[in-house]
């Protein structure tokens, strides 16, 4: 008979989930800091609108932070937590000295292509488990996030 954890979950399955949320986590972070410096250092005729936009994404990515950290816990798992493990794990890099609205669009793509590729790959590692709760939450920011990358891709024309 297998192990479960405290939700009824195989433990060594969610032991797994909880190693690939973390590695999410640190994506995620770095995606963060990269729109919130997007946000601060964006000069340009279009300064105005990503400003706005560029708040608004990060935001977005902050309040997925918090939901990916609560989900590590509620498997039983520890949300790395500092900055070093964060750069050390992440698939996506830092931005550094960005300030031209398309190069910083660009970037923001290629590191919501990283997130998306990683949660379809948890949704199917998450579905294996019977874990609906992660599961979930991948279905949702995928949703969400295809739409985003669709408006800016249509935003670079």
């Amino acid at each position: 008979m297998s192990q479960v954890n405290a939700i009824g979950l195989n433990s060594a399955k969610s032991e797994d989930i909880v190693k690939s949320l973390n590695t999410l986590l640190s994506c995620y972070q770095i995606q963060y800091m990269n729109a919130r410096g997007f946000h601060w250092n964006i000069k340009g005729r279009n300064f105005f609108e990503l400003h706005l936009k560029f708040e608004e994404i990060y935001n977005l990515l902050l309040e997925k932070v918090d939901e990916i950290a609560e989900r590590i816990l509620t498997l039983g798992g520890a949300p790395v937590h500092a900055f070093s493990e964060y750069l050390e794990a992440s698939k996506i890099n830092e931005a550094k000295n960005i300030t031209e609205g398309t190069a910083a669009v660009e970037n923001l793509l290629a590191g919501y292509s990283t997130l998306i590729q990683m949660q379809r790959e948890i949704l199917t590692e998450a579905g294996d488990a019977d874990d609906e709760g992660t599961a979930s939450l991948m279905s949702d920011y995928i949703k969400e996030q295809e739409k985003l990358v669709w408006m800016l891709k249509a935003y670079l024309g």
